[in-house]
């Protein structure tokens, strides 16, 4: 974000009130944490601290503890009595001053010492831009406006699409060698724990797998903060090279992780979080707290999909939004269309009713659709069971060819009664 202060139009007044929601100060950020990394400029419009004394809890009526939070302001560019007040949220880091670089320092605000007829407008950036953006929802007659930067404002349950989006970002080629990494990183563990945690100068991290996370969080700064050269193309080069990939790796998070960024080890280990005494690092402990309990951030690698399944709905079927409607390789997903396409359309046709719980595909407003979507299913079963030692390949093949021509449902039959002689002494009927 460009230094408001120092851009702005002279004819435009403008103040700036600001203020830390944290009693702690970090160095820097975790990644996946969503936090901007602090800044390693000196260079502060004000480093002056003002404190005032905040409600501990918002939401009980019988508490009355306070505590003390700092802010801080700049009024230099402020123009009385009514200029516009720019309210900048820190978030969940700390402010060690307003800076010169907005882009490189959270900074935070709140009315105060302030005629309450001044126009406010509320900025923040991850965690912080989802409090600007619900400061507005709450209290839009305090507030003209807010940009809500990054703003991670949807708790989400089961958060496999962080990682995805790492491997879509990094490409082909990038996303390979991470994986060779991982693969690689998981052997020396195995065989030589002490050697492979020393040559990351993580040796305090007794827990495996507070050493992995460590190890992807390095990763994932690359691309979470806009420099995914720095992480891919000396990795690439190594693999061309036919160097070390792992030493190679540890080289970049020693170098930029835990140089450029200032990152330390310690905040990634379990024992490190059970400590309740105030550190520069308490921050970090704070935050996890909150990914962990409160706003459903914490990210978890995404489930392997190659399990053959193949999805198919109607597209006139409420219950379709809860099923998987997005294709995977190994998990297809087709969405049959047509005007009284609905519930398992495939293998009942249109419509259903309970005398004729089957229907007929010739009903269907686009006999075609459901046709088309048969013939899909068709292709897969049959590779799937060609793929199944002794799969019985050739009767399902008789079937492809006359899958437009029979009920579905007998073809379910014939298409499960050959699996069934692989699993069973005899076939079982399907209760369609």
């Amino acid at each position: 974000m460009m230094n408001l202060a120092m851009q702005a139009p002279a004819s435009i007044p403008i103040a700036f009130l600001l203020l830390i929601l944290t009693v702690s100060s970090s160095s820097a950020s975790n990644p996946r944490l969503l936090r901007l990394p602090a800044s390693v400029s000196d260079k502060y419009l004000t480093k002056d601290e003002k404190w005032f004394n905040q409600t501990l809890d918002h939401f009980s009526p019988y508490d009355h503890r306070q505590f003390g939070q700092r802010y801080y302001e700049y009024l230099d560019e402020f123009r009385a009595p009514d200029g516009p007040i720019f309210l900048r949220i820190c978030g969940e880091s700390a402010c060690n001053g307003i800076a010169n670089d907005y882009i490189k320092e959270s900074l935070n605000v709140k009315r105060n010492k302030s005629n309450i007829d001044n126009p406010w407008f509320v900025f923040g950036v991850s965690y912080a831009g989802a409090l600007s953006a619900w400061f507005r929802l709450k209290f839009p007659h305090l507030t003209c406006g807010s940009l809500a930067s990054s703003a991670v404002v949807l708790a989400v349950y089961n958060f496999t699409e962080f990682d995805k989006q790492i491997g879509e970002s990094a490409g082909p080629e990038c996303k390979s060698v991470l994986q060779e990494i991982t693969s690689l990183v998981d052997q020396r563990l195995g065989s030589n724990e002490k050697a492979v945690k020393t040559l990351f100068n993580a040796t305090e991290l007794k827990n495996d797998g507070d050493f992995l996370y460590f190890l992807a969080d390095a990763a994932v700064t690359a691309f979470q903060y806009g420099n995914p050269d720095k992480l891919c193309n000396p990795l690439i080069e190594a693999k061309k090279a036919g160097e070390d990939l792992v030493e190679a790796y540890a080289k970049y998070v020693k170098e930029y992780y835990g140089g450029s960024l200032g990152v330390g080890v310690e905040t990634y280990d379990q024992q490190h979080l059970k400590k309740t005494t105030l550190t520069d690092n308490s921050a970090d402990r704070l935050w996890w707290f909150q990914v962990c309990t409160e706003v459903a951030y914490f990210q978890v690698a995404p489930s392997n999909d190659r399990s053959k399944i193949i999805f198919t709905n109607g597209s006139q079927d409420p219950w379709r939004h809860a099923s998987k409607q997005t294709s995977s390789p190994e998990m297809p997903s087709y969405i049959i269309t047509c005007h009284n396409c609905g519930h398992g359309t495939d293998l009942r046709g249109c419509p259903q009713s309970p005398l004729v719980p089957e229907g007929d595909a010739k009903n269907c407003s686009s006999p075609d659709a459901v046709n088309k979507v048969r013939q899909k299913i068709i292709e897969h079963i049959d590779l799937w069971l060609s793929q199944c030692q002794g799969s019985g390949r050739s009767s399902i093949s008789i079937v492809a060819l006359r899958g437009n021509d029979i009920p579905i449902s007998y073809l379910v039959y014939i298409v499960y009664r050959c699996k069934s002689w692989i699993l069973a002494d005899a076939p079982v009927v399907p209760q369609l």
